[in-house]
């Protein structure tokens, strides 16, 4: 009866329907009308879904947090949540990310996007993608670091996640250094490799040795990476001769496959020890310099600065936008809603600042320290690729 119904009205008026409705309503709707079923599958339904006109409504908030369920060994929950500076309130429930059976070092636990509705959560060894919306996800294969005598071994420095426009494809980045250990078991770095996975192909492949080259005087912040205009960006510091020349931004670009930098603002050359975290804010980069964590952080250092770069790569256009005093914050999360700054304090509880108001509130939201992430994100039908048969599954939570 519900497929006589939609095959008697306009598709253009189905369509404007269905691009109103939760991706837990256009699921349902698989199931009682056939015709439904395969306008939603459509390639084209799918990008008109992901690139509809939304508001913060139909907005929330993927909250990554992890609890230790045996000594020095942690669980990954994903939470999903909505609301305002007001309160925050779990709209679904909690995903169990079994996959991740983190430790304590969560430098190298990272969770990046959206991109095209897609996010990517990953530690020193797994890596999953998934589509929060849909609950599907594939879990890729592993990387084999191959080749190497007995006395190296590889340090993973940064990861990233992002869209290939040319190629249509997805592709996962890591860099690593290879390390030798001496007589005296000090490591030694020998090498730089940069491995990309392909998820049309399902493999990894190592980037040219030439491209690679280019690395060996930079050092990139952890938990620093954002995927923008096809580009992944990282905070890193070159180095001359063992001392730091410069701070800037690390660029990799997906289709090209070509690294170049972003100068940053001259004043936070001057900053006490500067810890980075790259944002999207207002639909423009911006670059949040905030002081070392610490038990205690003393008052001179108890600064924040919010970057915004107006123009994209035009130096010239970085605008200093906010300057944030006196809050102990451990870890910066996100801007949500273009205004409210989430953050960790130091004791391990979600916290918010309001930058409008400058009202500072502890959220119910709690989890080992420096294991919160966050991502701001709006309901997406895309699928994750799958090229054949002896690709990787996709699954469903």
């Amino acid at each position: 009866m519900a497929d006589g119904i939609m095959k008697k009205l306009n598709e253009d008026v189905v369509i404007y329907i269905l691009l109103r409705l939760a991706v837990k309503s256009l699921l349902r709707f698989n199931c009682i009308s056939k015709t439904c079923y395969f306008l939603i599958k459509s390639s084209t339904f799918v990008y008109l879904y992901l690139n509809r006109t939304t508001t913060s409504k139909d907005e929330f908030i993927l909250f990554k947090h992890c609890f230790e369920y045996e000594r020095n060994m942690h669980k990954t929950i994903l939470s999903f949540l909505s609301g305002d500076d007001d309160y925050f309130n779990p709209i679904i429930q909690d995903l169990d990310v079994t996959h991740l059976k983190t430790n304590n070092n969560y430098s190298i636990d990272q969770f990046i996007g959206p991109c095209n509705g897609l996010i990517a959560m990953m530690d020193s060894v797994t890596t999953i993608l998934i589509n929060p919306s849909t609950r599907n996800y594939r879990l890729l294969p592993p990387d084999q670091f191959i080749g190497c005598q007995e006395d190296h071994y590889r340090s993973i420095q940064n990861v990233g996640f992002g869209y290939d426009s040319i190629a249509n494809d997805y592709k996962v980045i890591r860099i690593s250094k290879i390390y030798m250990t001496d007589r005296d078991d000090y490591p030694e770095e020998m090498d730089r490799i940069v491995d990309i996975y392909d998820l049309s192909v399902d493999c990894w492949r190592k980037l040219d040795r030439d491209v690679v080259q280019q690395l060996s005087t930079f050092y990139c912040a952890s938990s620093s990476q954002m995927f923008y205009r096809g580009i992944c960006h990282w905070f890193a510091s070159q180095y001359i001769e063992g001392e730091i020349d410069e701070y800037l931004i690390l660029c990799f670009e997906m289709s090209t496959e070509i690294f170049h930098s972003l100068k940053i603002p001259e004043p936070c050359y001057l900053m006490y020890g500067p810890s980075c975290k790259l944002m999207l804010l207002q639909d423009s980069l911006a670059l949040i310099y905030h002081p070392y964590s610490e038990p205690v952080i003393p008052d001179e250092k108890d600064l924040i600065n919010i970057w915004i770069m107006k123009d994209y790569n035009v130096y010239e256009s970085w605008t200093k936008k906010y300057t944030i005093r006196g809050h102990q914050i451990g870890f910066p999360l996100a801007i949500w809603m273009g205004y409210l700054f989430l953050y960790q304090s130091g004791s391990g509880s979600m916290m918010s600042y309001n930058l409008n108001s400058n009202v500072v509130k502890e959220l119910s939201f709690h989890g080992v320290p420096k294991s919160f992430r966050v991502i701001g994100y709006k309901d997406s039908l895309t699928s994750i690729p799958r090229e054949n048969e002896h690709t990787t599954h996709v699954q469903k939570f």
